[in-house]
């Protein structure tokens, strides 16, 4: 359990490293700090008093306490050769994400750089955290997946905050849209299409989907779903759509798709479209437990193409994500970014660009025609 006094220094660094304090900028009175964390004057002059002997602030006598300017100390202890990316994803060892991190590792390693990974579990929490040690640590550039890429996000200010320090940082796989990142993704509106358009092909006019919706990517795949509805005359029912978050993937899919396959059978739809494989696989065991066979009485299709599309019995259709091309592709763009802000880049090299790869389905044996219209 924090100390009080650790709770209070911690969330004045906070404020500095996200930029609410700027060098030199007087910060909030002893008597202000009292009161907000409800804590003695004790307990803040500690806090403040380890804060002035880190450097991180400093004391004018009869004036206050201020932000202490930590640029030049910073430069003084970067060591000359140092070769540091640091990468930040919503997961490490789940899923696709072992393939893009082995892509970008691998690129990155070969360039003489050291990696140091930080897995967020999708909470803003700890992509503040994680950003918090990389203002501090010096790191030469960041390639970061958004945690929760679809809401407003909290940290926002520390993106900025790297910009002031001229930390490059790239986004894969989405982005916060309001500070319109170099990034590199694929076209997961065009993948929701290809996925739904697919099973229209087929014959099926009745279609569930499941999205993810705090996440960019959910959105983008069920604007696609929506397009191909549209393009080919299909009334879409809302019934039909079911959004999920974060914290209800391993629960609330599970029991909607449980519900749908209990109306009767004319209702039941034919199609399913899933928002990525690691649901799609989830789904089976509820699908497997109502004796519906696949695909048979139900075409179902998942996303990335990940290994999970041919564990099961069910080899999954599925869109193919590049994973560790993007892994590759975000460690060139990182490193010709960090040249570009030593000098090393020729003048006449063409701008760096953000990337976007588009989705090709893989066809396997979990989607017909449907035996019934």
């Amino acid at each position: 359990m924090q100390t009080k006094y650790s709770i209070v220094k911690q969330a004045i660094k906070s404020k500095i490293l996200d930029g609410t304090f700027q060098p030199h900028q007087k910060i909030s009175s002893e008597s202000e700090l009292m009161k907000q964390f409800s804590v003695s004057r004790h307990t803040v002059r500690l806090a403040i008093g380890e804060l002035v002997n880190q450097g991180w602030l400093y004391r004018e006598q009869g004036a206050g306490t201020f932000c202490a300017d930590r640029s030049n100390e910073d430069q003084t202890k970067i060591v000359k050769d140092q070769k540091n990316i640091a990468i930040i994803t919503t997961y490490i060892s789940d899923y696709i994400f072992p393939s893009i991190i082995r892509g970008a590792e691998s690129y990155l390693s070969q360039n003489g750089y050291h990696v140091s990974l930080f897995s967020t579990n999708n909470d803003h929490d700890n992509e503040r955290r994680f950003l918090e040690k990389i203002l501090t640590q010096h790191f030469d550039g960041v390639i970061v997946e958004p945690t929760k890429s679809a809401i407003s996000n909290p940290n926002i200010n520390y993106y900025l905050n790297l910009e002031r320090q001229n930390i490059p940082y790239i986004m894969i796989n989405a982005y916060y849209d309001e500070l319109e990142p170099l990034s590199i993704t694929l076209n997961d509106e065009q993948g929701g299409y290809l996925q739904t358009e697919h099973l229209i092909d087929l014959g099926h006019t009745n279609i569930v989907g499941f999205f993810k919706n705090d996440d960019g990517q959910g959105s983008k795949r069920m604007k696609g779903y929506l397009k191909a509805h549209r393009k080919h005359g299909l009334s879409i029912n809302p019934n039909n759509i079911v959004l999920y978050k974060t914290e209800e993937k391993y629960q609330k899919p599970q029991d909607e798709l449980e519900k749908i396959l209990n109306l009767p059978e004319q209702e039941r739809p034919t199609g399913l479209v899933c928002y990525n494989d690691e649901l799609a696989i989830a789904l089976l065991d509820v699908i497997r437990n109502k004796g519906v066979a696949v695909p048979e009485e139900l075409s179902m299709i998942g996303f990335d193409d990940s290994f999970l599309a041919e564990v099961s019995e069910v080899k999954l259709t599925s869109v193919k994500h590049p994973q560790s091309e993007m892994g590759e592709a975000a460690a060139q763009m990182i490193l010709n970014m960090v040249k570009d802000n030593n000098g090393v880049s020729k003048k006449s090299k063409e701008p760096i660009e953000s990337i976007v790869f588009e989705p090709e389905l893989v066809l396997r044996n979990s989607t017909a025609a449907p035996k019934r219209k």
